[in-house]
């Protein structure tokens, strides 16, 4: 499969570099993010020399490098400087800092000097809405709503998704994104909704290979798995004195 046989855009999510390399030559995705979480679970312990390796690598396909200061002039002081990284390099901006204050004034100031951000951490339709009146339309711009995560409490994200690709189209240059991606079936659920991108880490997109697999054989593949593996483990349920073995 290559990234035109989908309506969505598919941007690879994670922080391994021989992992985003594969992805970048597989020409399935579209684009790259990634984040301080996903740095700290591939090990990585140089911010600048893991930026500056992947944007050397991949220079071009968007790639979204994300701030982690905590008060807002620190934070536009790392924007500006992760902007340099290269042209097709998207700065993420949390809704808010950890204190829960809103990044909506510093997103306004970087949109409107013409910066290409991606504001991430994104919940609420409300959440939404003022950031797209922050934004300066005509400017690249991404707006990453956590869908998986509004799942896990509960929620079904479908028809906040749908809102907020909705009004997103309203403003130009500006993406919708569904982040947070829990299986495959939600690349197909983003594209209903008319979600713009969908962030998919390299395990889910292993699965793109059972894409329109029949599905009886798919249950005959399944059971045959189970056998196989209790076999080669040497399970038994029933003793040698029933006088029954388990084939």
């Amino acid at each position: 499969m290559t990234r035109n046989d989908f309506k969505i855009k598919i941007f690879a999510d994670g922080a391994d570099i021989n992992g985003m390399k594969e992805m970048y030559a597989s020409g399935i995705v579209s684009g790259f993010t990634t984040n301080p979480t996903l740095m700290k679970k591939a090990g990585v312990t140089d911010y600048v020399a893991f930026a500056s390796q992947i944007a050397s690598e991949i220079p071009d396909l968007p790639i979204s490098f994300e701030v982690f200061a905590d008060d807002f002039l620190t934070m536009e002081q790392e924007a500006r400087k992760i902007a340099t990284w290269g042209k097709n390099v998207y700065v993420k901006i949390p809704v808010t800092n950890s204190k829960g204050e809103s990044s909506t004034p510093l997103i306004k100031k970087l949109s409107s000097d013409g910066f290409q951000l991606n504001v991430t951490a994104v919940f609420t339709i409300e959440q939404v809405e003022c950031i797209l009146e922050a934004l300066t339309p005509g400017i690249n711009s991404i707006l990453s709503v956590f869908a998986g995560r509004i799942a896990d409490a509960g929620v079904d994200p479908m028809p906040i998704m749908r809102k907020a690709a909705g009004l997103c189209r309203q403003v130009k240059g500006v993406e919708s994104l569904w982040a947070s991606a829990r299986e495959l079936l939600n690349i197909f659920q983003a594209q209903e909704c008319r979600i713009n991108i969908i962030t998919v880490t390299n395990d889910i997109l292993a699965r793109l290979k059972y894409v329109g697999k029949d599905l009886t054989q798919f249950s005959l593949e399944t059971v045959q798995m189970f056998r196989n593996d209790a076999v080669s483990l040497g399970y038994k349920i029933l003793s040698e004195s029933t006088g029954f073995k388990a084939e």
